[in-house]
């Protein structure tokens, strides 16, 4: 194959930064370009992203990273993925943002989910779509818009209004007008039936969501659009698009059922595999669409915990305990546990599975001998705990893990990393190349503009070795762990 017009342009919208990636299709990085994105916190519980600054920054990380990789002719393919739930509203007719992005970690409609729980309505939204009444879902973010944004409400009236998540504004942007959300995506709003092959307009009326602002909704490989050639030079067509923890799960090569993969970035993110079955959960998961492509959809059972590596960002920036994230291994190796310091990170709330908006974070067990080292490997500790306890709701709805295969840029932390495969007890794979996101949606790009002729080509031909942690830690130091957790626990 030759790398003239082979290469694939990722965008990978985050929640923190916005990045471009080029890969050649054996998975080779040939260019990468970052920008940080402005976090806005105008009251407590809510979190909100500049649309114009996502699409700006994406804008300029895609024209970087294709001058890096040799210019917009080796480009055969763009492929996209995002920060999930994230809710964007613009005008149709002009193309400008008609307020700050809601992002997925905002907690301001929880009263909203409050009254549609007291009216016993989650038991049917769950069954419909997979997921529970949370502020977290975007159908709750795009009501309140509707309801506290005269330029939104203006502009629904006026039919102009269209509502949608990262991928669908971003794909708008680049396309000039193409207005669509991938069905992993659109499964992330309350709106898509997890069966259904379009939004429901029963679930739009009890969200008060208009159905004509929505975004159609496709294939997650494809002929999806094409970039102007405003934008790099040339147009390149967009031909692969998911969500971020959907696509990391493609990139982890989660291809079969029951293999299963957790994403240690902002938050915390465990899917596994259930294949072409839409399936259920007694234990307050979630189920969720993994990919559709021609038309066919498949599953994963999936675990949220709202706060990962935003808990070391939170030491960092907040209380100024660390100057690096990177200091944290090196500090939790410095001792020999915690000194009985646990945090439970509820910083926006517990999700699964325990789904608890008005959880409130707490630091247990501090004496004067406590150290920053040990409020370190505390936050490290966090991770493997709340992993522990989705395992538990995995195993009991019928999908207990054999490994886990792990990804994010916390996953890079190897004491972590043997930390989880300790309180697991189950060996934990880390890829030689973490960034799994970007590489799934490469793979979706590659599979829609020919390149690969299945997913498993894909995989085969961009994924790269791993390393295995196997579980060392004695069953007496892991009961207790377990059990200051809990204790823990019934703090928040």
């Amino acid at each position: 194959m030759q790398e003239e017009g082979s290469a694939i342009l990722v965008i990978d919208a985050g929640t923190t930064s916005n990045r471009a990636m080029v890969f050649a299709p054996d998975g080779t990085v040939r260019a990468l370009a970052q920008r940080p994105l402005t976090q806005h916190y105008p009251q407590p519980g809510r979190v909100e992203h500049d649309a114009l600054e996502i699409w700006q920054g994406v804008l300029a990380c895609a024209r970087q990273a294709v001058a890096q990789a040799g210019g917009v002719d080796r480009i055969a393919a763009i492929g996209i993925a995002n920060q999930r739930e994230t809710v964007v509203a613009w005008d149709k007719a002009s193309g400008a943002p008609l307020s700050r992005a809601i992002v997925w970690q905002d907690r301001r409609t929880a009263p909203a989910c409050e009254v549609l729980r007291a009216a016993e309505r989650e038991a049917d939204v769950q069954a419909a779509t997979g997921l529970i009444l949370d502020p977290y879902f975007s159908a709750t973010k795009m009501a309140w818009l509707l309801e506290n944004v005269p330029e939104v409400k203006a502009a629904a009236g006026a039919g102009r209004l269209a509502l949608g998540t990262v991928e669908s504004w971003l794909l708008y942007k680049l396309t000039g007008g193409a207005h669509l959300s991938d069905a992993s995506n659109a499964s992330r709003t309350s709106l898509l039936p997890l069966a259904g092959a379009d939004w429901d307009q029963g679930l739009c009326g009890l969200f008060g969501v208009p159905r004509g602002a929505l975004p159609e909704i496709c294939d997650c490989a494809g002929d999806i659009g094409m970039a102007l050639p405003a934008w790099l030079g040339a147009p390149v067509p967009v031909t692969g698009m998911a969500g971020d923890q959907q696509a990391a799960t493609i990139g982890q090569s989660c291809l079969a059922m029951g293999e299963t993969k957790a994403t240690y970035g902002t938050g915390a993110f465990v899917l596994a595999n259930m294949g072409t079955q839409v399936p259920s959960s007694r234990h307050r998961l979630l189920a969720t669409v993994l990919w559709q492509l021609g038309g066919e959809r498949v599953y994963a059972l999936e675990g949220s915990v709202f706060v990962a590596g935003s808990l070391v960002q939170w030491l960092r920036d907040s209380l100024g305990l660390i100057d690096a994230a990177a200091e944290t291994e090196a500090l939790a190796r410095s001792v020999p546990d915690s000194g009985g310091v646990v945090i439970v990170p509820a910083l926006s709330g517990l999700g699964a599975p325990h789904w608890r908006a008005d959880a409130r974070a707490s630091i247990t067990g501090l004496t004067f001998a406590s150290t920053r080292a040990h409020l370190a490997r505390a936050a490290l500790e966090t991770m493997a705990m709340q992993t522990r306890d989705l395992a538990e709701a995995f195993a009991a709805d019928g999908a207990t893990w054999t490994t886990l295969r792990i990804d994010g840029g916390m996953s890079a932390n190897s004491w972590m990393a043997q930390d989880l495969a300790d309180v697991l007890a189950l060996p934990v794979e880390r890829p030689d190349f973490v960034e799994t996101t970007a590489l799934g949606a490469g793979m979706l790009a590659g599979l829609g503009a020919g390149l690969f002729a299945s997913l498993e080509e894909a995989g085969t031909e961009m994924g790269g070795a791993r390393h295995t942690f196997t579980p060392a830690m004695p069953d007496a130091v892991r009961a207790a762990r377990i059990s200051g957790w809990e204790r823990a626990l019934e703090t928040v």
